[in-house]
């Protein structure tokens, strides 16, 4: 990955940073990820006391991050990362924030009808036209990610509160490679997706009049 991610930015330009985040991983990456660091200055790295999860991930990088575009992608969707620049060039082109689109899919069945049911609802109430709302691939403009929420799991949603505010939502393309993927089996895993989606639409559309929220 590591490779494949320097490759492309350095196609960009060589001033950037590269900020691994460990989520408690408990396999060997720490050591790894140390070993990668002592051999290119660019790569900073933070480790979490246990797994938070990608939303604490997210916001541990962002508090070290030192530059004016955000590039952040969980290791979860392995995808051609030699191409994440790609996302860079559609923020200088005029957007506020570009979400990934994995294509062609290359994990399981189960997982892409559950997406799609998913992407759905979420582009009917947002009313939004995204593919691939919870790729776990964003990029953006540092102020506008510090304007926005990211706890919880609300990362997910990040396209849908930013467009809700007026940015400038796209997304962009990105190749999915062949591998092992987690796949979710547990119904409590949606019905929590559900609740953070409602969560969402209270913060887009009633923050400012919570009692039409209520009326509703």
């Amino acid at each position: 990955i590591n490779t494949q991610l320097k490759s492309g930015l350095n196609s960009y330009s060589s001033d950037y940073e590269i900020i691994y985040i460990d989520d408690g991983s408990t396999d060997g990456s720490w050591q790894e990820l140390t070993e990668m660091s002592k051999q290119d200055e660019r790569i900073r790295l933070a480790r979490l006391r246990t797994s938070f999860g990608e939303a604490s991930a997210l916001d541990a990088g962002l508090r070290m991050a030192r530059g004016e575009i955000i590039l952040y992608f969980t290791c979860r969707v392995r995808v051609d990362t030699s191409t994440l620049v790609d996302f860079i060039h559609k923020i200088n082109d005029g957007y506020d924030v570009v979400i990934g689109e994995r294509y062609p899919r290359k994990d399981s069945t189960l997982n892409q009808i559950v997406s799609k049911l998913f992407n759905s609802i979420t582009n009917r109430v947002s009313k939004l036209n995204l593919h691939d709302i919870n790729s776990g691939i964003i990029a953006t403009k540092r102020d506008v990610i510090e304007n926005l929420p990211v706890y919880g799991a609300f990362n997910a949603f990040l396209p849908l509160i930013a467009h809700s505010q007026g940015y400038k939502v796209a997304e962009q393309r990105i190749e999915q490679l062949s591998g092992r993927f987690d796949q979710s089996m547990y119904p409590k895993n949606y019905i929590r997706r559900l609740l953070d989606l409602i969560s969402v639409m209270f913060l887009s559309n009633y923050s400012k009049k919570p009692l039409h929220f209520l009326g509703f």
